[in-house]
């Protein structure tokens, strides 16, 4: 009924934050999340884009920035990571881990994912991520969230904490039968006939 065609892809949704400067020197942002499903545990996956060109205007028309989605960064929050970001959007902390951010380790490479909250030069929060290969490349993007963009990111992932603990519920089919012996019992329904 619901499968996928061959033409066909599956599309998450995403909640993208998209900071390009003149300089060239900005990062985007792709919050995407994946709820749990049998005894997986859901998660988020969050992937840093650092720009690549800067945006211009050329015989009357706009030309967007662009981003190096080649070059990547993306990692998984596990829903105890997840929290610990809503720990500093609400004030209990001013960094994650302890300031010492979050650290994944890989085959291919170690990853710190920091978010800290940020007074100067004007408020916000300052996510970011820092990767070092095994080869020994070190590359770092960093976003700094507006007090509305960590608003929404904030009650975004609370609400999605939800779905990262128990999935999303999938109607169950039942026979005629078992359908006609759940109708409410013939007293409840003259009380309810009684209030109309």
């Amino acid at each position: 009924m619901n499968e996928i065609r061959k033409d066909e892809t599956e599309i998450r949704p995403r909640y993208i934050c998209c900071h390009p400067n003149a300089k060239g020197t900005g990062c985007t942002l792709e919050f995407e999340l994946h709820p749990a499903h049998d005894r997986v545990e859901g998660s988020v996956f969050v992937t840093f884009a650092g720009q690549k060109t800067v945006g211009s205007y050329e015989n009357g028309r706009k030309i967007m920035p662009t981003f190096d989605w080649e070059n990547r960064i993306t990692v998984r929050l596990t829903i105890n990571e997840v929290a610990e970001m809503l720990e500093i959007f609400r004030g209990y902390h001013e960094k994650m881990g302890e300031g010492n951010g979050l650290f994944h380790r890989t085959a291919k490479a170690n990853t710190i994912i920091t978010l800290e909250h940020r007074l100067e030069p004007v408020p916000g929060y300052l996510f970011g991520v820092s990767r070092k290969t095994v080869e020994g490349d070190l590359k770092r993007l960093c976003v700094l969230l507006s007090m509305k963009e960590a608003l929404v990111l904030s009650e975004s992932l609370s609400g999605a904490l939800l779905y990262m603990a128990f999935g999303i519920p999938k109607v169950m089919l039942r026979t005629v039968q078992e359908d006609r012996s759940a109708e409410m019992p013939p007293a409840m329904q003259r009380s309810l006939k009684d209030v109309a």
